[in-house]
């Protein structure tokens, strides 16, 4: 990863450090302000910086969990100057999303996001703007055939479409985890199919580049979110604004020629559908004017690609680093699928170990430790006072890695998942897509995308490391982005007879 000062001009350094400095002059001046209110403990924050010096800024998580051993489940933490209220456990986490849904309902403006989306859209919106949105979007979705059999029936075309793509590359087919844009179509599979299903078919290079310049450059445009009035002298986030920004010139052209013929009786797309309430709302007051289109249409096209294929990247990675996993989940689709049929969702009943196993890959690998909420209100929690507008961050590692839910949470144990007779069993702090009123609005698409994709190329391939590498040399450490990713390397996909 490239260096601070080689994404930092000598004179933006400079800049930065006397900004810097002047901050810590006025810090001192002021003062640190103490409230009699009953707030969250927490560790001491130092002058600018906060308790940045605490945090792995790699695994922010693991180092929130550290601090929750100190503090409790609920303490407080300053990421710079801004101020924050974590949340760990299952049931901490449960009672404020579940039992407290609305007071933590709201989403503070993230600077970064902030700048893209302008407070649009679905997933970083709040108030009637966000109620709103969310509650077409679900009822959209719904009418397009997620979770239904006509969405499974696209998705088993895509799974076709990655199975021969696979086959063409050779008999046994070099397969790099790692995403890039290059000449290699193969690097590229994983996103392509998810970006295809979950877009409906907006497919653009230009988000593959996004993802993998915002993961690039993930620790260094943190700072614009810590120091979002330094964003001046930065030069991470202005790189990701730039490439979005390319996205939605693709995006723009797509809901002009949309726009053109939109049909109340045949919409295809969530862009018809956004496009026909636009039209039927025509108002100075509509929420869905067209920057509220555009965000709306770039959440769906990113969260719902990044968040599938990455799980999809874990998947083959783990059943490579385990292969008596992937040994048995062979046999159980070999005992319950037809030969040359491709699998069904309504299959996953009678497939217990294989969902158990895709289930404890989400649990394991923590995808999206957390996207931090806010108060809507002022409220008392667990014997503590938070005010309105304060920043929460419900810490989903916690609840997927809490040593009182689960029996090895370090470990990658499908078993977590199997009764003693080898039936599976749903888990309460299983909650890779949230819970509550922000919970994931593409769940029932995405475990029908994981299921169909994972179990049809399992039918079809043993996976293994390149040769030369042994399962122990494979590296099941994360790196943090938008999500945590596998680092980069490489598998042979090997047609079983």
């Amino acid at each position: 990863m490239a260096s601070l000062t080689s994404l930092l001009s000598e004179p933006t350094l400079i800049g930065l450090l006397c900004a810097l400095f002047l901050l810590f002059i006025l810090y001192v001046s002021m003062g640190p302000k103490k409230s009699t209110l009953n707030f969250p403990p927490g560790p001491s924050p130092l002058p600018i910086i906060g308790n940045l010096h605490l945090l792995d800024i790699r695994r922010q998580d693991l180092s929130l969990m550290k601090i929750a051993e100190k503090y409790g489940p609920v303490f407080t933490v300053h990421f710079g100057l801004q101020k924050a209220v974590v949340l760990t456990g299952y049931e901490v986490v449960k009672e404020a999303l579940l039992n407290t849904a609305d007071v933590f309902a709201d989403r503070p403006a993230i600077p970064i996001f902030y700048h893209i989306q302008n407070g649009n859209g679905v997933f970083f919106s709040s108030g009637e703007l966000w109620k709103t949105t969310r509650r077409f979007t679900m009822a959209t979705m719904r009418d397009l055939g997620m979770g239904k059999k006509l969405i499974e029936g696209r998705i088993l075309e895509e799974l076709h479409f990655l199975i021969e793509m696979i086959k063409s590359f050779n008999k046994e087919a070099l397969y790099t985890l790692e995403v890039r844009v290059n000449s290699r179509d193969e690097t590229l599979v994983m996103y392509h199919l998810a970006t295809h299903i979950d877009s409906f078919s907006i497919v653009t290079l230009g988000f593959y580049y996004i993802i993998s310049t915002s993961n690039f450059c993930f620790n260094l445009f943190q700072l614009f979110n810590f120091y979002p009035f330094l964003g001046f002298l930065f030069k991470p986030h202005k790189m990701i604004l730039r490439k979005v920004e390319e996205v939605c010139v693709v995006l723009r052209k797509y809901i002009k020629t949309s726009r053109k013929d939109v049909d109340e009786n045949n919409l295809r797309s969530y862009i018809d559908a956004l496009l026909f309430k636009q039209q039927e709302k025509n108002k100075s007051n509509s929420l869905f004017h067209d920057a509220n289109v555009l965000a709306s249409t770039l959440d769906l096209v990113m969260a719902g690609t990044e968040t599938t294929s990455t799980t999809l990247q874990w998947a083959i990675l783990l059943m490579m680093k385990y292969p008596e996993i992937q040994g048995k989940v062979y046999a159980e689709i070999d005992r319950v699928l037809e030969p040359g049929c491709l699998p069904t969702f309504e299959a996953r009943k009678n497939m217990p170990f294989t969902n158990a196993v895709i289930h404890e890959v989400q649990r394991f690998v923590t995808l999206l430790p957390h996207v931090p909420r806010c108060t809507s209100v002022n409220t008392n929690f667990k014997g503590y006072f938070i005010p309105k507008g304060t920043t929460v961050i419900p810490l989903l590692t916690s609840v997927l890695l809490d040593k009182t839910q689960w029996e090895t949470p370090y470990q990658f144990n499908p078993n977590h998942f199997l009764d003693a007779d080898g039936k599976f069993v749903k888990k309460d702090a299983f909650l890779p897509f949230s819970t509550g009123r922000r919970n994931c609005i593409g769940e029932s698409l995405a475990k029908m995308e994981l299921f169909l994709f994972f179990t049809g190329l399992l039918q079809k391939f043993t996976f293994l490391p390149p040769a030369g590498v042994t399962e122990s040399d494979l590296d099941t450490v994360a790196e943090a982005g938008f999500t945590m990713r596998p680092r980069p390397q490489s598998a042979r996909a090997v047609q079983r007879q």
